[in-house]
């Protein structure tokens, strides 16, 4: 095994940041091989750190970085798939780079969140959500199985007809059931690398709430971005964009002549991080009246890049918050506490005067299965969070008003939720820990957030 590296490791918003000690392994065995040792007290394993708090970092043992472990082993896409293709790949392999590989090929993630650098491990611990959720559920949906490594050295298979408990719980689960080696993954034979959105702009939240429930049903994909400080009657108005994959017929003919090879813009970057008052009502309020000013209702076609992974344009975003970072808070309310728990939570923000560049709205579909899951029938409402002096007592303010809507926090993107919150949000909170304490009775894996929320994982 290499010499464990000590490095300071945060989430992608940067907060908080842990001293971590650090494992790279470059094949199965040597994850094993870590496992193994009597000196590694705690384990958690880590993706492309994409998460947006402390779920894969260990506060007081080893985050094991699985990136290097990135290979694809095989890909099945016979006529008896229904035109779909079975990938098997080890865990540290991005969406990116099965896109970057496959894409030519007519396939494409059934499901993928906001940015494609993130690890199929890190997607199936997260069971990430993205835009079409309301049609295709969840990643777990599209898991053939996974092989996990057990605390004690084990590996096992696991999908749903094969332990399906220890499935179930390692999808969603925030990496506390084990690692993650590799996984079967059913991708989307796609018509071309390009998107026809139709852009709908609202006024205020009503109408934003009767346009998704009105188009979004004959879209795959249907996000808004969210206008979080307008007030009076044009308070919650959006950007509504309902989007499908474009037939290689109806492209331009530019595009008609690479239908799966677009021409992609090099991405910018942000070099230093910028000063921590950049982000404040003024601005945020400036950037909101131009993005709803220059996103008028039309039709227009556009590649993969643009429409799912806009702020992978930009390298390090990240650093327009400063050196302190921001956290972000992703809630899901159910359908019918939907309007009123995003009228709290908007008027929460307001009252905080925390600014949000990023607002983002979905309508949500079935639950997966995950016993720690967080997508379910309803609302999700996802915004940034500058970190401050009283961030914590804000966010407290802020999930006690989402717990009282029947809302949950998305613990991917978590920072800061309180202990005593956790079960009233995740009722299936005790089928997970007793898997868990049947594979990890010693509690050797867990991350800083399993700590701090009182989930285990601490050697206890």
């Amino acid at each position: 095994m290499e010499p464990l590296a000590h490095l300071d490791l945060s989430g992608w918003g940067n907060f908080p940041t842990v001293s971590a000690q650090v494992a790279r392994p470059e094949q199965g065995r040597s994850v094993a091989e870590i496992v193994a040792n009597p000196g590694v007290t705690g384990l958690i394993a880590r993706g492309m750190g994409r998460s947006y708090g402390d779920q894969a970092v260990q506060d007081a043992g080893t985050t094991v970085v699985m990136t290097r472990l990135n290979r694809m082993l095989a890909l099945d896409g016979s006529p008896s798939l229904d035109g779909e293709a079975v990938l098997r790949c080890e865990a540290g392999v991005t969406l990116a780079e099965i896109i970057r590989h496959l894409l030519p090929r007519g396939l494409f993630p059934p499901v993928t969140p906001g940015t494609k650098f993130v690890t199929v491990g890190g997607a199936i611990a997260n069971d990430v959500h993205g835009k079409n959720h309301h049609i295709d559920g969840s990643f777990a949906r599209f898991v053939v199985d996974f092989t996990l490594l057990l605390p004690s050295g084990e590996r096992k298979v696991c999908s749903r007809g094969e332990n399906p408990d220890l499935f179930w719980a390692t999808v969603g689960g925030m990496g506390l059931t084990g690692i993650i080696l590799e996984a079967r993954l059913r991708l989307r034979r796609v018509p071309s690398a390009y998107l026809t959105v139709q852009y709908l702009r609202s006024a205020n939240l009503d109408e934003t709430i009767d346009l998704f429930s009105s188009t979004d049903a004959s879209s795959r994909y249907s996000v808004a971005w969210l206008d979080c400080l307008t007030r009076g009657r044009h308070a919650g108005r959006a950007v509504l964009m309902n989007a499908d994959h474009t037939p290689a017929e109806e492209l331009p003919h530019r595009a008609a002549v690479h239908p799966f090879h677009p021409e992609l813009h090099k991405p910018r970057a942000v070099p230093v991080p910028l000063p921590g008052n950049l982000v404040n009502p003024l601005t945020v309020s400036a950037f909101n009246a131009l993005y709803y000013a220059v996103h008028p209702t039309r039709r227009v076609v556009t590649d993969y890049e643009r429409f799912f992974y806009p702020l992978d344009a930009v390298e390090n975003w990240t650093r327009i918050y400063g050196r302190t970072g921001f956290v972000q808070c992703q809630a899901v309310f159910p359908e019918e506490e939907g309007s009123k728990g995003l009228v709290d939570m908007l008027l929460t923000l307001r009252q905080g005067h925390k600014p949000s560049f990023l607002a983002v709205l979905k309508r949500m579909g079935p639950a997966s299965g995950g016993m720690l899951s967080f997508p379910r029938p309803g609302w999700t409402l996802a915004v940034d969070i500058p970190v401050t002096r009283d961030l914590h007592a804000f966010m407290d303010r802020l999930h006690q008003r989402v717990l009282h809507h029947g809302g949950s926090i998305y613990l991917a993107k978590d920072a800061t939720l309180r202990r005593e919150l956790l079960a009233p949000m995740y009722p299936r909170l005790g089928e997970l820990l007793r898997v868990k304490a049947a594979v990890d009775p010693s509690g050797r894996v867990g991350s800083a957030m399993s700590h701090r929320l009182g989930m285990g994982g601490d050697g206890a």
